[in-house]
């Protein structure tokens, strides 16, 4: 068999460099540009924190700050909720009558244009609306309604790879000795899929976070999510203030991110400890 050829060590460093510099550069830029005092974004007069102190002092900006990040961590709690109960069912729960069904549904918002997506939920809210009178109006309900409807589709397929890959063997043991399978679940389960969760929750958190299009449709008056306001306010030109407030998201996002990896790089040590512990044992 031919083999492919080796990338000597100086080019593949080349490559790796050119690739983090086309991912992170334009992003350097932008907070290199957030400390610029000048009105234009594109040119350079000095150093300062003058935008991030307008930041500060815009309450519209803040308030949408406050709602998006508000619905992203309950849509993705909510979406974690449901998705490991989703994926539990396909993966633990085997062949059933509608399971190829309950699959295809599942995976369904995955591929499916956001604009169609927020179209159906409009009419869907306001036919039940008008049917049973709830929801009375359109607002941070219905935002977060929709995004949890998207999100469980993405925290569900991770998830389900995950738990694809156990060893179902430490489940039956436990089951042999005794523990019900609710407990099996809680005890030994959950903490065996504990990094798919953390990484569903982030994914979701961070899908309903930058959600433009489906919140646009499902938002009524006095419910201006992040995007929907940095959008208006790029229309009419680009504002200084957006690369301040997108610095801040990344700094913050970049943490979480940093944490979220540590504790998966922990969890994945431990199992791969315990698993040579097994053997030896």
């Amino acid at each position: 068999m031919n083999q492919l050829p080796t990338i000597r060590s100086p080019w593949r460093t080349a490559i790796l460099a050119a690739c983090f510099l086309f991912l992170y550069a334009p992003m350097l830029l932008l907070v290199v540009y957030s400390f610029n005092s000048s009105q234009l974004v594109t040119v350079w007069e000095s150093f300062s924190f003058h935008w991030y102190k307008v930041l500060f002092q815009d309450d519209a900006m803040l308030d949408a700050v406050g709602l998006s990040l508000t619905i992203a961590a309950l849509s993705a709690t909510m979406a974690v909720v449901l998705g490991t109960m989703a994926a539990v069912i396909i993966v633990r729960f085997g062949r059933f009558r509608g399971h190829s069904g309950f699959a295809f549904m599942l995976t369904a918002p995955l591929v499916m244009p956001d604009v169609i997506t927020g179209l159906s939920l409009l009419l869907l809210f306001v036919a039940m609306g008008n049917t049973f009178g709830w929801p009375s109006d359109r607002g941070m309900l219905t935002i977060w309604l929709a995004h949890v409807t998207f999100c469980t589709a993405y925290v569900a397929v991770v998830i389900n790879s995950r738990l694809r890959e156990l060893d179902r063997s430490i489940e039956e043991a436990a089951m042999d000795l005794g523990a019900t399978p609710l407990k099996v679940f809680f005890v030994i389960t959950v903490p065996m899929i504990a990094p798919a969760i953390v990484t569903g929750w982030l994914l979701a958190f961070t899908l309903s976070l930058d959600d433009l299009v489906i919140a646009s449709f499902v938002t009524g008056p006095g419910a201006t999510t992040l995007p929907m306001a940095i959008f208006a306010t790029v229309r009419r030109g680009v504002n200084p203030e957006i690369n301040a407030l997108a610095s801040l998201i990344l700094f913050v996002v970049g943490l979480v991110g940093f944490i979220a990896w540590r504790f998966m790089a922990h969890e994945e040590k431990q199992r791969l400890r315990d698993i040579q512990k097994a053997k030896r044992g």
